[in-house]
Order: C-alpha cells, then structure tokens, then sequence
C-alpha cells in the first residue's frame, strides 16, 4: 500500500522500502515477549530508521524521519526536538540502545540505492528564497503520509478480522466521470441566455455573464495541468463554474480527486450543500467535509503516545475525526489544509498522499496567510510541479502573488509563476459585473454611527470585533424595531447563523431589516442589501463587503452603496493595521476601488509593506530559512509545524445543544452502547453546532461547570458541550454564546 499511494508522486520505490523497513523492530526479542504478555514499552521504529541510513547512506534519512516517526510525527534533526526524540541521536548506536535483532531478520533484499528525488530551485528566485529545502522537507510529509495511512489502514482491517467485524468499505467510490457526469446535468439550467424573471436589464446582464463564466471555466478545464486564477466578481457563480472546471479538468487529465479550500469554517456546509445539490441525492454521500471542529490532534496524540498499533483496538473509537481524504470530493479549511502540509503530525500528515494527482480550488485566494506568504507560495508551486495536483486561485480579488504582473512588468519575488486565468478578460468582466460604488470614509461616533444606520430601512453594517457587533446592536436597538433588527456573528453556532439568514432574507423581502454583523457575514454568504456600511479595513475585506451589496444587479451601480466609517474610541485589530494602511493609500490615488488596478495596487503595497526593514514579514518567522542545512537532509519538522500556523490565538471548540437535533446527537454520543461505526456519522451531524471560544472564558466556563465533556470516559476530552443550564442561561437568541460585558471585552482584547 506504501508503494501504490508513494507512485502518484513519483517515490514507489521509496514507499515500498518505507513500508518494508517501519516495523522490522518487531522482530526483536523483546517486542515479541510483548506479545506474550510482558509490560514495558519497547522501541520499534528506530531499528528501520538506522537501517535506510546503513543502506542508503544521507539520503536515508528521508526515509528515517518517515520510518522513526510513523507513531510519533516528525522530530527534528537536531536542536530540543519539541517533545520528541531528535533524530540524530536515535540515529547514533551510542546515544541510545535499542533491542538487538536476529540475524535472519535482517532485510537482505534491499536496494543499495534509491533515484533521489530532484526539487531544483528557479533560476529567478534570489538564493535567500531558494526552495529545494522546503521541497525535500514535504517530500518526507508526503513519505510519512503514504507509510502512516497504510499502516492505518492494515492495522483497521486486522483488528476488524480478529473482531470477526464487517471490513470497512473504502475506497468504494463512483468515479469522477460519474461524478462529473450528475454535475453537467444539474449545470444545463444554468447555460441559458437569462431567465424569463430576469427583471431589469442589470440583473439579465448577471444572467448572461454567469453563463459565459461558466462556458469559459469549461472550455479551460482542456489546458495542460498547472496553475490557474479563477477572477470573477461577487456574485458571478465562481462556486460552480469552479466545481465545473475542476471536474471536467481530472476527467481529461485522470486526476483523481477535487479539494475544496475554504478560507472560514462558516461556509464549509454552505458549499457542500452547493456541490451536494449539484451532485443530487445519490452521489451527496461523496463529499467529505473535513475541517477542526473538534478536538482531533490532541486526541491522537494521547492515542499515539499510548503505543501506537497496541492501542488501537482500545482507542480506535478516537479516530473517527481523521479522514484520508480518499473520497473524489474534499471540502476543508485553508487551516486544515495548509497547516497539515507543514504538520509534523501523523494525524494530519496521513492524508497527503491524496492531495497528490488532484484539482485543488483555492477559494477566496487573497486570504493567504499574510506573514506566512512565501513558504505558502512555495509549497502551492510544489504541488502543481512535483505531485500531479493543478491548483486553482478562485477570487473576485486576485492578490499580486504572481512573479510577474498582469501587464508583463516583474512581481511579487519568489511569487508563482507560469499562472493561466480562465477568464479571457477579467477587467471587461469585472466593468460588466460591477454593481456598487465605494463612498469615503467617515469618521463618526458609535451614536453617530447609529444614527445613520437608523435612517436606512435595509442596512447591513459590518464592523471588526464581536465586542463593537454586540455594542452597536445595543445602541441601535434603542433606536429602530428590534423586531428588523439583527445580529450575526461567529458566537453563533452556524445552525443558528443559518436559522438567522433564513429569517433575514425573509424580511428583506418583506420591509425593513437592519443587520449588525463582524466579518463572518462577508465569508460567502448569499444576502443582498441595497445599502453596506463597513468599518475601515484592507481593500480585499472591502471587496468583500461589497458582495453583499446590490448583489442581484437589481439597482444601478451607483445606487449601490458601500459607505466606509471609523469609530472613535474602537480600536482596530493590530495584525490588521497595515491592511488598512496599504487601503487608504490606493483609496487616496483610484476613483474605483475595487477595480481590478487598484486590487492590485493595494497588495503590492501591502506586500511592500510587509517585507521592508530587518524581517521578511512574508516569511515571519523564517520558515524558508529553517531549511537551508538541505543538503545534510536536516530539518525542524518539529520546529516548522510550531510556527507554521493560519490562526496564532487558541480556540476552543464547545457543542452548542442549539435544537432538537443537536440534543439527539449529543444523547446519542453521550450512550455507552453506542456502536463505533456510528461515531464519525454523529460528529458531522454536530459540525453545524460548535461555537469556537477563546481560551480564557472557556476555562473559566469549565471550571465553573457550564461547559462539560461528553462521555468523558470513552472520549476522554474529544466532544466538549454547553450543559443544558448553561444553555439556558449564556446562550441568548441575539448574541449566542454570551458570557458578560466585561470578560467578553477581555477576552475579545486578548484574541488579537
């Protein structure tokens, strides 16, 4: 198995002989008395780790890292080691001993060699910014992925064998042609010059573009793997025409899987139901959505620790969160996607070897991780040049992450190169599509601001901070019918936001409705307001905003109003100031601030910004230059992965029993009795219900009792809940999860 999921990226052979030399510690005297029955715990990887040195010489110790960490995750060569074993000194007979084995259990079959895998640094890029050390390094995540789902996936049948338990069914998928085939079906309503109920000659041109951005996403999916840039506005149906390509793209390239990344975990179910709708009710069960709910790494580090394969037949109920992601259809996080490309983790590094050969669709493409930009860069080319995956940029504001500019002048350094759009003419596209006009900014008083907010009868005001969302309501509720007033913010379980959104637009339709809302309503939600007021922020949340805006193309762009405001006394997120900066300088120069000049102004200048002075603020924390000792094979997986994270503040996941629904599930997770096999299927039913909470007011709400485990005993801390009472008492309709005026300011002041 090894070898087969190593060849999607060129490394059988490598894979095999991970899969071959993993476990030849086994044979030593003393693990066998383990299975006897003797206590104690034996070291069983180091002994293959030695041996790919021994056989393979420095190149070996890819395979190492891979074979000495296929329980525990990734060490580093050398330094502290983060918690694990250092490499270098497991590698040394003289640093630790470990049980000798028979001489019949030494391999004699093995090669003297392996062809090295070559990642040659671009000519273009400065020597500062070479990138075969980070190449190599993911080379190793993608081994340890192929050797650990493998490994998985045996140890899974034999214990379902030894159990005289049904296998599980995997890999029993329809193919992509079939998939693709229910898809072009569902997408024939949507090549139509315009619907009969088109209206105005606004919202009939936003019929006829959207049909042509979907022939043009399909006419493309013919070119030649790569990378490409999907740019069509708010509201042009990106989402499809994207689900379109990709799927017509693997049929002609025999790809074998699409990967959704969604920047939010808001929209996660969202854009499933999309690609569920499209694929109708007999393919529905082939997206996995895949994302970090719940508490899925801590727990399967507890279980690695615990002993790796002899604990899994006791905690195999703790693996129901971990997808391999061999379904034709992923939809996930840009957290979980990106941050398991840079993991040391088995846990997330199991499912690498799928994002081999697949079409990967990077939604909303400007929120790439800022300060983590270059090595993000770096691996996005990786995959496209070294494991077989085309990678999609699908944005209605493309960042300027290309090595050379629109207009042919160099780029961003150490940027993508060679990036085909599959729009013929972006700028023709967004002058046709454009549907809102940005007013500038006024600096006003919370009061003021209300006040304004209150003379608009459909309003939709988003500002930065759940604390400012909750203090604004406040006031604005003592001005206008609380009955049309609404609040929307990430403190609401998305059961809620959605219950929420479906009352919202009913009472668009009806009259009034004033909306107060933080950023979690720009992440893709379907809402069109005639009328947007948004807080000063960079000009991709802005762009953002504006999609809310006259969305349909109901009223002429210049009725469409995006009016941009400040507030005394509310002070902006700190890591999001030179956004905002880089904004008010290309605000300051381009009458049109969301043309697509503009856009890309404003993230040169943001980019600038950022890598001027002592630090590369793209590269923050030196991720890039962690790896120049490639040439000894030494890295700080160990080191990387602590660094490399989307979101630095800790969350806490907490399950919200926010309806009849969510009560069942959590009974039935709560059931001693409950079947295994009905574990994971529970978890996705409480996707819907998690609320993720600061560390601080989740401590206290713990300690306090409100916030309890489900089934502590079986699941240890996996499943954490709001208790009935607490539900009662800190959960409001407005607000969510509410724990008070004061802690709630300090705890939203030490998120940022």
């Amino acid at each position: 198995m090894a070898e087969s999921f190593a060849r999607k990226f060129a490394a059988g052979d490598w894979g095999l002989l991970a899969g071959q030399l993993h476990d030849i510690g086994k044979l030593s005297a003393a693990f066998q008395a383990r299975l006897s029955g003797s206590s104690g715990t034996v070291d069983h990887s180091t002994a293959g780790a030695r041996k790919a040195v021994e056989k393979l010489g420095k190149p070996g110790r890819l395979l190492a890292y891979a074979i000495a960490g296929h329980h525990a995750g990734l060490a580093n060569w050398d330094g502290d080691g983060a918690g694990l074993s250092i490499l270098e000194r497991r590698l040394d007979p003289k640093a630790i001993e470990i049980p000798s084995l028979p001489d019949w259990a030494h391999p004699t079959a093995l090669p003297a060699s392996l062809s090295r895998p070559k990642f040659t640094a671009r000519p273009d890029l400065k020597v500062a910014l070479a990138r075969e050390g980070t190449s190599l390094a993911l080379f190793v995540r993608f081994l340890l992925s192929s050797l650990v789902d493998a490994d998985r996936l045996a140890t899974e049948a034999f214990y379902q064998r030894a159990e005289d338990r049904p296998l599980t069914q995997r890999g029993r998928w329809q193919s992509i042609d079939a998939l693709k085939a229910c898809v072009d079906q569902y997408m024939s309503r949507f090549v139509t010059i315009a619907p009969p109920d088109a209206g105005s000659e606004r919202r009939r041109v936003v019929c006829v573009e959207r049909a042509n951005i979907l022939a043009a996403a399909r006419a493309a999916a013919s070119r030649p793997q790569g990378l490409f840039s999907l740019t069509v506005p708010t509201g042009g149906g990106k989402t499809l025409a994207s689900l379109s390509f990709a799927l017509d793209h693997a049929v002609e390239h025999r790809l074998d899987r699409i990967i959704y990344v969604i920047p939010f975990t808001s929209i996660i179910e969202q854009t499933a139901r999309v690609f569920r709708d499209a694929l109708g009710p007999g393919l529905a069960d082939h997206i996995v959505e895949h994302h970090s709910a719940f508490r899925e790494d801590e727990a399967l580090q507890a279980l690695e620790r615990a002993g790796g394969e002899s604990a899994l037949q006791a905690g195999e109920r703790r693996l129901f969160a971990t997808e391999n992601w061999d379904a034709p259809i992923i939809v996930t996080t840009a957290v979980q996607f990106f941050e398991s490309l840079f993991s040391n983790k088995t846990s997330r590094c199991r499912k690498l070897h799928n994002i081999a050969r697949s079409v990967i669709i990077l939604d909303e493409a400007q929120t790439l991780p800022v300060t983590l930009l270059r090595p993000t860069l770096a691996t996005i080319e990786d995959l496209s040049l070294h494991y077989g995956a085309s990678v999609v940029l699908c944005t209605a504001t493309q960042p300027a992450i290309t090595a050379t500019r629109p207009d042919g002048a160099p780029g961003l350094i150490g940027g993508l190169s060679d990036v085909s759009e599959i729009i013929t003419d972006p700028a023709a596209l967004y002058a046709k599509l454009r549907r809102t006009t940005i007013k500038p900014c006024l600096k006003l008083t919370p009061e003021q601001l209300a006040g304004h907010l209150s003379r608009h009868d459909q309003v939709l005001c988003i500002v930065g901070t759940r604390a400012q969302a909750r203090d604004l309501f406040k006031i604005l509720s003592e001005k206008t019918d609380q009955t049309k007033l609404f609040h929307l913010s990430a403190l609401m379980c998305p059961a809620h936001r959605m219950e929420r959104l479906a009352t919202i637009k009913a009472a668009l339709a009806a009259g009034p409705c004033r909306v107060i809302a933080t950023t979690v309503v720009e992440a893709g939600v379907d809402i069109d307001f005639p009328v947007v007021w948004r807080q000063m922020a960079g000009l991709d949340s802005i762009a953002q905003a504006a999609g809310r805006c006259n969305r349909e193309g109901r009223l002429a762009p210049e009725d469409g109003i995006v009016q941009l405001f400040e507030v005394d006394g509310w002070a902006s997120i700190r890591e999001l100031r030179p956004n905002e900066d880089a904004a008010r300088e290309v605000l300051r120069h381009h009458s049109d601030a969301l043309g697509l000049d503009a856009m890309q102004a404003y993230f040169e200048a943001l980019y600038d910004a950022r890598s001027q002075g002592p630090r590369d603020d793209l590269d923050k924390h030196g991720i890039v230059a962690m790896h120049t000792r490639y040439r000894d094979f030494a890295f700080p997986f160990a080191d990387v992965a602590a660094v490399y994270r989307l979101i630095d503040t800790v969350m806490e996941p907490v399950i919200i029993p926010f309806d009849d629904a969510a009560r069942a599930a959590l009974a039935a997770l709560a059931d001693p009795a409950l079947p295994a096999d009905k574990i994971r299927s529970i978890a996705r039913r409480l996707q819907p219900y998690i609320v993720n909470m600061p560390k601080e007011p989740f401590a206290r709400l713990e300690k306090a009792g409100r916030i309890v485990a489900v089934n502590r005993h079986r699941f240890d801390e996996q499943f954490m809940r709001l208790g009935d009472e607490a539900f009662e008492n800190i959960y409001s309709d407005a607000f969510g999860v509410d724990w008070g005026d004061a802690t709630f300011r300090a705890a939203e002041a030490n998120l940022f």
